[in-house]
């Protein structure tokens, strides 16, 4: 390929950068010169899921990919906090945990964010403040004040419910965050949360079950 997309099935523990950069030497190789390669939306690295990649002069459309609506399901653990919201910062349990929500309790919260609402982006994320990514300032001791932004829920849906576990699956507007929204459920819930697994199944009109793993799509030891 020397121009257009990818589809990838992002593994569990790989950044987005790690993506590209296995593509981008795989096509590079192939081809016998180096090919321009990009992504059109960072996944976290717990995060499996749905990538699309460009590749060549199709690099330069990466923005209309990244504005696309997303699909998500998530796994929340209830009770627990993460410093980063997800399993890699540190876990931290809620000493004024009461009693487990009701699953109409839980329903009842999660239908409270349909719709257009506003969100503070998690201080590890990659968004950029005064020129710097947040996550990086972050981890320099620096944390930053993330502004607010508003994002729309098309649709929240609760999977499965076993306390401290709730399943989620959202439709989202680009630019939101799940480990944001999680950690804002358990405060509606009226305890803490944290993300524990999350996968994106659609970007678009693009789905999950048209995408490859890299081993699939030719990547020797990801």
């Amino acid at each position: 390929m020397t121009d257009g997309i990818i589809l990838i099935d992002k593994p569990a523990e790989m950044t987005s950068f790690g993506v590209v950069a296995r593509l981008r030497r795989l096509l590079s190789e192939q081809q016998g010169k180096k090919v321009k390669v990009g992504h059109t939306g960072t996944l976290d690295p717990f995060a499996t899921g749905l990538m699309i990649i460009v590749v060549g002069k199709e690099c330069k459309n990466a923005e209309l990919y990244s504005k696309k609506d997303k699909v998500y399901e998530a796994t929340i653990r209830l009770g627990q906090s993460s410093t980063t919201g997800d399993p890699e910062g540190e876990i931290i349990d809620d000493i004024n945990a009461k009693v487990p929500p009701t699953n109409d309790e839980v329903k009842g919260v999660l239908a409270k964010f349909t719709g257009a609402i506003t969100q503070r982006p998690p201080i590890y994320s990659a968004i950029k403040i005064d020129g710097q990514r947040a996550y990086k300032l972050a981890r320099e001791g620096k944390m930053p004040e993330m502004p607010e932004r508003r994002i729309t829920i098309h649709s929240l849906e609760l999977v499965d419910y076993t306390y401290p576990e709730l399943k989620i699956r959202t439709h989202v507007s680009s630019g939101t965050y799940i480990r944001t929204l999680a950690e804002d459920i358990g405060r509606s819930l009226g305890t803490c949360a944290y993300c524990t697994e999350l996968r994106r199944t659609a970007i678009g009109e693009w789905k999950i079950e048209d995408a490859q793993t890299l081993q699939e799509f030719g990547v020797l030891n990801p």
